[in-house]
């Protein structure tokens, strides 16, 4: 079975040392464990019915492997759990997220209302997994093929905020630079595009683009997020201000939203957007 060396093959990830979701992961192990030895099966012979090795059954069992979606599933289905190991399905795919993606995930969960401004790559939660994997390829230094994979996956497992009920409000703005810069080629941006303006049409969902020859407008400095929550919180980011870290002081607050009202005004509307995405795949 192959391995790229480092801490992740086809079977899932190794949990990093020290990591807050290592409990969660031996509760898993413990559990299947538990089954399993009721089940009267050894571990080879486990691992041979849900079609993995001893090893990696072990690994699971110890709390140190967490596994894919695959293999719960076999799991489940070879013990006849009767879905109680496939209860731990999304727990382990949020602990398949790198540390800081995690909190962000725990933070877009929360919120009931997303302001998002980019200024130069489409925003994760509208990336399709092959425009995702394209972009990150760009970084340097690069990212192992272990860690590119897991990146990829948890960012679309972030985009679970479409489906989830009830709906938080989304604004996006996009700079048109993000429309037109072939990441991947021109097939994948072509997707890319699609793809977004299948989300411009989510009733919870407004999509605006912001064209390059619109300069008045006070974006200039980079990336705005604002995330608001049911009790009446926020927190909110920006690339080029109180040291690029979050703030949730009220004041603070105060200085991204008005930004971010005064992009969203001078930007294209909603639907003005989507024609303009469409002329965008037209000349692509």
């Amino acid at each position: 079975m192959s391995t790229d060396g480092e801490g992740v093959d086809e079977t899932g990830w190794d949990v990093e040392p020290g990591d807050e979701i290592a409990s969660v992961v031996e509760a898993l192990g413990h559990q299947q464990k538990r089954w399993r030895e009721a089940a009267g099966l050894s571990a080879p012979e486990f691992g041979e019915a849900i079609g993995y090795g001893e090893d990696l059954v072990r690994k699971v069992e110890r709390g140190a492997r967490i596994p894919r979606p695959e293999y719960l599933d076999a799991a489940d289905r070879v013990l006849g759990a009767g879905g109680f190991i496939l209860a731990m399905k999304e727990e382990m795919a949020k602990a398949r997220y790198p540390k800081k993606v995690r909190e962000l995930a725990k933070l877009e969960e929360r919120a009931v209302e997303l302001c998002l401004y980019s200024t130069h790559n489409v925003h994760g939660l509208l990336q399709t997994p092959e425009f995702a994997e394209a972009l990150l390829r760009t970084r340097r230094p690069a990212l192992a093929q272990g860690e590119l994979e897991r990146a990829v996956a948890a960012r679309m497992a972030r985009q679970s905020i479409y489906g989830r009920e009830p709906a938080p409000e989304l604004s996006f703005v996009q700079e048109e630079v993000t429309l037109r810069r072939p990441i991947g080629g021109t097939m994948i941006l072509r997707r890319q595009l699609e793809h977004m303006l299948e989300i411009g049409q989510l009733p919870h969902v407004e999509l605006q683009v912001m064209p390059t020859n619109r300069g008045d407008h006070p974006g200039t400095g980079g990336r705005i997020q604002v995330l608001k929550f049911a009790d009446g919180s926020a927190i909110g980011r920006t690339d080029d201000e109180f040291s690029g870290r979050p703030v949730s002081d009220p004041r603070q607050l105060r200085v991204l939203e008005l930004r971010y009202g005064i992009i969203r005004a001078r930007a294209l509307t909603p639907r003005e957007s989507l024609d303009f995405i469409e002329q965008v795949l037209g000349e692509t």
